[in-house]
């Protein structure tokens, strides 16, 4: 069960960053050529709230059936492990949020700009962390 877990967090993951990239390169794109925010830029934009939530909550099961993750006071002193335990899980949820943010005040603007602006900003940020505190010398195909 964990190997699968493992497999598909990984996998998906690779889905999920093609995903918010794609997002702020359309709202990117249509900031600059100040395009209305449409009913498809919110749609695509939930696409990438929607990936980001699924990765997290199978990220939330493998992090309490996975080995890796040691519930002591010697995790802390071990790079890896303090990674698995409280970098990677905290920095993915602060991620998220951000990005949660940025859709919910993307959706209820006026302005089509500010809108654009607000995926940018708060997706931006949220891909930022998520790049940060990806564990890359474990990932597959890295």
């Amino acid at each position: 069960m964990y190997t699968g877990f493992q497999h598909l967090h990984s996998g998906l993951a690779y889905l999920v960053l093609l995903i918010l990239v794609g997002v702020i390169g359309y709202a990117l794109m249509n900031f600059i050529n100040n395009k209305p925010f449409t009913e498809k830029a919110r749609k695509f934009s939930l696409v990438g709230l929607i990936a980001a939530h699924i990765q997290l909550l199978i990220g939330l099961v493998l992090y309490f059936i996975s080995p890796n993750v040691m519930f002591s006071g010697e995790a802390m002193g071990d790079a890896m492990s303090r990674l698995y335990l409280l970098e990677h899980p905290l920095t993915m949820i602060i991620g998220i949020v951000l990005i949660t943010i940025g859709y919910s005040k993307a959706k209820s603007g006026d302005d089509d700009a500010a809108r654009y602006k607000k995926i940018l900003i708060f997706y931006g940020l949220g891909l930022f962390l998520i790049l940060l505190r990806i564990p890359w010398s474990a990932w597959p195909g890295m």
